[in-house]
């Protein structure tokens, strides 16, 4: 028995040895902490000579306005925005750095960098904001079981990739801003380094992690519940929090005791109606048109369109199978017509959708319709918008609070929703019969683009004028008052 405990006793001081030696490496690697008296500086030669052309764009005319003695701006508030995801699949976080750069701030813009999808042109443009790419996890898997066994790997992954970028990539900032979700491992590894440098924790609540996970592996999976812990224990010590809705400003304070902003999402400045000139002139260029029987002038056809990320929470067999009944409905009343719908975007189903589209057209289902996908530029994708009668919303809410940002989008266009209604968030961002109409099943998509595309288009256009008042308030002006305050920029 006594050596027994003897050998507990070394094998418990050799783990208490490494574990002070990582601590002291860590200590005394880890960058300097933040310090008031040493903001960030912008200079002179930071900026090229086409940054100087286009002024307003990088930056350089804030910089010119605000510039001190020494020609140097002193960038008073710093801000590490954090996405654990691709920065351009994520709007949200783009805007808030371009919000933040223009107000004169700072900002190391982190997270997955993809080629093929494109980042804001404003954000490469402007000076003041660093893109700093962060290495993918390079499995995946579709199957559940091997999910769970390559799970670990990939947040061990994750938490170097990410802490190797925030701690050594990056300078120290006053300020972090964090994507939640994904909360592992981002929650905990920014805690760590806001923890030593001194550095201010900015939770922006899009959705729940655990709740997302639970669409995959089930509510009561143990992995679930663990998550769910650990979303709450370590967003809790944040020193401020906003979040995409009321509704989920409520939750956060009965659940975990969360005091946190609401900053309702708006649509950017690139996103404008276009004239009818201009409408005809860009779907003149879409190649899915070429050889159809369109009438550009006189709209004698529909376009619909959906943006989608191809995941269980956006069920797209919703809008196909909606389709497929108003294509039957449109051989007994002729005064329906014909509907393009076009779906942007990437992601795990699109292959096994996009399957089921050629076997529905093969057996007569799609008759007179077309169904296309597209993956746009940001320009492209605003314009087709633009061009299009009806957008449609899959968006079904793992949570119940959060909302898709993509019906915003479609409100700068001044285009009209349709949209999965059914959840506690929808009335905050859509007005039923105002600006959209909602629906609970491919039944009720299917009335609502009857009622819309088979009267005289009376309602379809009192819809989009009520888009067209949405976007009269842009995202600066829902963001200046809650996170140009919380950051201290003017």
């Amino acid at each position: 028995m006594a050596s027994f405990w003897l050998l507990l006793w070394e094998f418990s001081l050799t783990i208490a040895v490494v574990i002070s030696i990582l601590v002291t490496i860590f200590l005394v690697t880890l960058p300097s902490a933040y310090s008031h008296f040493h903001p960030h500086e912008i200079k002179e030669t930071d900026f090229q000579d086409k940054d100087k052309e286009d002024a307003t764009q990088s930056g350089y005319a804030y910089f010119q306005a605000h510039k001190e003695k020494d020609r140097t701006l002193k960038a008073q508030a710093s801000v590490q925005v954090v996405v654990l995801g691709d920065i351009g699949r994520s709007p949200r976080m783009q805007y808030h750095a371009l919000s933040i750069a223009s107000h004169g701030g700072k900002v190391d813009l982190i997270g997955y960098v993809d080629p093929s999808v494109d980042i804001n042109p404003d954000v490469k443009a402007h000076r003041l904001i660093n893109i700093i790419p962060i290495p993918v996890f390079p499995f995946g898997t579709k199957n559940r079981l091997l999910f769970l066994l390559l799970a670990p790997f990939k947040v061990a992954w994750q938490f170097q990739a990410l802490y190797h970028a925030l701690g050594y990539r990056t300078k120290a900032c006053r300020w972090m801003l964090i994507q939640n979700p994904p909360s592992i491992p981002t929650l905990l590894v920014a805690r760590i380094i806001c923890f030593f440098r001194n550095t201010q924790l900015v939770v922006d609540w899009h959705n729940f992690g655990y709740s997302i996970l639970a669409l995959r592996l089930g509510p009561r999976h143990p992995l679930v519940r663990l998550s769910e812990w650990y979303e709450g224990f370590f967003a809790r010590g944040a020193t401020a929090h906003l979040a995409v809705t009321n509704a989920m400003c409520r939750v956060l304070k009965e659940k975990w005791s969360i005091d946190a902003l609401p900053l309702h999402d708006r649509p950017a400045k690139h996103l404008r109606p276009l004239t009818i000139a201009q409408r005809i002139e860009f779907l003149k260029t879409r190649p899915e048109l070429q050889g159809q029987p369109f009438d550009l002038e006189r709209r004698s056809w529909r376009l619909i369109v959906s943006s989608t990320s191809w995941t269980p929470d956006e069920d797209f067999s919703i809008l196909l199978d909606a389709v497929v009944q108003y294509a039957a409905e449109r051989k007994q009343k002729r005064n329906l017509p014909r509907i393009w719908a076009v779906i942007t975007g990437k992601g795990p189903l699109q292959s096994y959708y996009l399957a089921k589209v050629q076997q529905l057209v093969s057996e007569g289902k799609l008759d007179e319709t077309i169904i296309s996908t597209a993956w746009l530029t940001t320009d492209d994708y605003a314009r087709l918008l633009g061009s299009a009668d009806l957008g449609v919303s899959l968006h079904t809410s793992s949570s119940g609070v959060d909302l898709p940002m993509k019906v915003v989008d479609m409100f700068g266009t001044g285009l009209p929703v349709a949209g999965w209604s059914k959840f506690k968030a929808w009335p905050e961002l859509v007005k039923e019969g105002e600006n959209g109409r909602g629906f609970g099943s491919a039944e009720g998509l299917c009335q609502v683009l009857q009622d819309l595309f088979g009267s005289d288009d009376r309602e379809l256009k009192r819809l989009g004028n009520g888009a067209l008042r949405e976007q009269e308030r842009r995202w600066d002006d829902e963001w200046m008052p809650v996170a140009g305050k919380l950051f201290r920029l003017h």
